[in-house]
């Protein structure tokens, strides 16, 4: 028997088909990672334009999902300044298919605040140009039924400040946009423009320590006082008397930070860019300078104010004198030029000095903001410039300065610097003490008896229990001083028994109000408006009208005499 034996041979395999399939994988990857680098250039290119420019190919800021500057917002998170989508209209000259002079008398007829020369001007230019910034949607809208090719419609991110002329001087604005940006043009734009433009942190809003609520009630009140005063312009502070926080700052003339015109003077913050001799104002701080120097130990202590006081060729006059003798709640209940230097001569000029000088009154403001203007300083301090130094006249500081004094005056003594940020917990600076914490304590007495029964009656609020000076001088002039321009300011702080707030108003050559006409002192033109204020922002601060607290001054009552402080 045959043995068959069967052999399972393997079939050839194709080489070439192999080489094939091989090639045609490597091929296939190679397409992969052409796409995949095609891919990452496309995106690359994306994150560079959205990151580096706005659009029109100019660099910029704009990142996906991140404003190209922060948000700015009060102490309570209302939004005062945003960057935002806007529609803009730009012309290409070159581009123009219709007649330029038809096209202006239908842009002028659109934008009649724009004159029809001027976007002839435009449409007959050069090269590209803007015919409008923040146009509104139903502007663009009317432009682009036009039908002209050469007018284009960029959206472009704009600073917009949804409060409008809210707290502008503080704000400042951001107009200037170059190849690095925007720009601040003032306030806190410039002050913090690294800040606001800094990459790690413009995702989240800047707080600052103003209270919109009390900005709005300070700046209403203010022009109130500007219409029915005929003022030349107001200035105003709400400050936090124990921590240096500004909780409204206003400027009277104001502006729009949206619209900016071509007249500047409306920008300049008086609070911070102007100094005035603010008379009377000083008194109160001259005099805890003379308590702390040992110099006024008794409020019993009477001074001669039965006539003027003369000093080489000048006379200390009161201006509504009382011929007789004054004690020191008496001086300034009745605001007495005559005893407030015959205090500052006795002290000398030493003391006095060294008080200013750690208020800070021969530097420029203490605050973050770029516009400070630097005090006038006596160049010496002869014995008529002690006296005058110490009712405000030779010497002259900005509005800030005076409420900075002040929260030191009323809050135990301690001087801190003003902020525009708000302060958490722990933040607050330790400050340096100028005041003794006794000086402190007695000019709350003071202060408050000032408003009970003089000069500063009209600014008494009840149950406020509102302490304060005022102050009414003439401005500088020609050498001298011009007699019917007067500056007049009342500086207070609330509630007396635990200082926390200081308010400040200061009205610019105001003529007389309705219920007043032709009285112009601060008695009667600021004091009032604190008064208004006060009332107004006391609730929203957290602080409810109290009429059975008050400060104890019972002590002093017994020194005064009946007649009234008039200033």
């Amino acid at each position: 028997m045959a043995t068959i034996v069967v052999r399972h041979d393997r079939l050839p395999v194709n080489r070439e088909r192999l080489n094939l399939t091989a090639i045609a994988q490597q091929r296939l990857m190679f397409v992969l990672l052409l796409i995949v680098a095609i891919s990452l250039v496309l995106i690359g290119r994306l994150v560079w334009m959205g990151v580096f420019t706005d659009g029109q190919g100019r660099l910029g800021y704009v990142m996906a999902g991140m404003p190209p500057r922060a948000d700015i917002v009060d102490r309570n998170g209302i939004p005062l300044a945003r960057t935002m989508d806007a529609y803009s209209i730009s012309v290409r000259p070159d581009k123009l298919i219709g007649d330029p002079h038809e096209l202006a008398r239908k842009l002028h007829e659109i934008f009649p605040d724009t004159p029809e020369s001027a976007f002839y001007g435009k449409l007959t230019g050069r090269g590209w140009a803007y015919l409008r910034q923040r146009a509104l949607p139903e502007q663009v809208a009317e432009v682009n039924a036009l039908g002209e090719v050469g007018i284009e419609f960029p959206r472009e991110k704009e600073r917009v400040y949804p409060q409008r002329t809210l707290a502008a001087h503080v704000l400042g604005f951001a107009p200037v946009k170059d190849s690095e940006g925007f720009h601040g043009g003032m306030g806190v734009e410039a002050a913090f423009n690294d800040r606001l433009v800094d990459s790690s942190q413009r995702g989240t809003p800047m707080v600052l320590s103003i209270d919109s609520r009390v900005q709005g009630a300070l700046e209403n009140e203010l022009y109130a006082g500007v219409v029915d005063q005929q003022a030349k312009g107001a200035t105003g502070i709400v400050l936090d008397a124990n921590t240096g926080e500004v909780i409204a700052m206003a400027s009277f003339p104001v502006f729009d930070p949206n619209k900016l015109g071509q007249d500047d003077t409306a920008r300049r913050n008086n609070v911070v860019q102007s100094r005035y001799e603010l008379g009377s104002t000083f008194k109160p701080i001259a005099i805890g300078a003379a308590m702390d120097a040992g110099v006024v130990t008794s409020m019993a202590k009477r001074y001669d104010a039965t006539e003027p006081l003369k000093v080489g060729g000048y006379r200390i006059k009161d201006d509504h004198p009382l011929g007789r003798w004054l004690n020191v709640p008496e001086t300034l209940i009745h605001s007495s030029n005559i005893v407030t230097a015959r205090i500052a001569d006795e002290m000398g000029p030493e003391p006095m000095q060294k008080l200013y000088r750690a208020l800070e009154f021969d530097q420029r403001p203490s605050i973050e903001l770029k516009e400070r203007a630097r005090p006038l300083w006596p160049a010496s301090w002869g014995r008529i410039t002690t006296m005058t130094a110490a009712y405000g006249h030779g010497i002259a500081v900005t509005p800030l300065h005076l409420a900075s004094a002040y929260a030191a005056l009323v809050n135990g003594g301690i001087w801190r610097p003003t902020t525009l940020l708000k302060l958490k917990d722990g933040d607050v600076p330790k400050g340096r003490r100028v005041f003794s914490a006794s000086t402190s304590a007695r000019m709350r007495q003071l202060l408050r008896m000032i408003v009970m029964n003089g000069t500063g009656r009209n600014a008494d609020a009840p149950g406020y229990r509102i302490g304060g000076k005022t102050g009414t001088a003439e401005k500088p002039f020609e050498g001298g001083y011009a007699h019917r321009s007067l500056i007049t300011t009342f500086a207070a702080a609330f509630p007396m028994d635990n200082p926390r707030y200081v308010v400040l108003a200061m009205m610019d050559e105001p003529q007389g109000s309705h219920e007043h006409p032709g009285v112009r002192t601060a008695a009667y033109t600021s004091a009032p408006v604190v008064k208004k204020v006060v009332t107004r922002i006391g609730p929203m601060l957290g602080i409810m009208p109290d009429e059975r607290r008050d400060v104890d001054i019972s002590e002093l009552m017994p020194l005064l005499s009946q007649d009234k402080g008039d200033e």
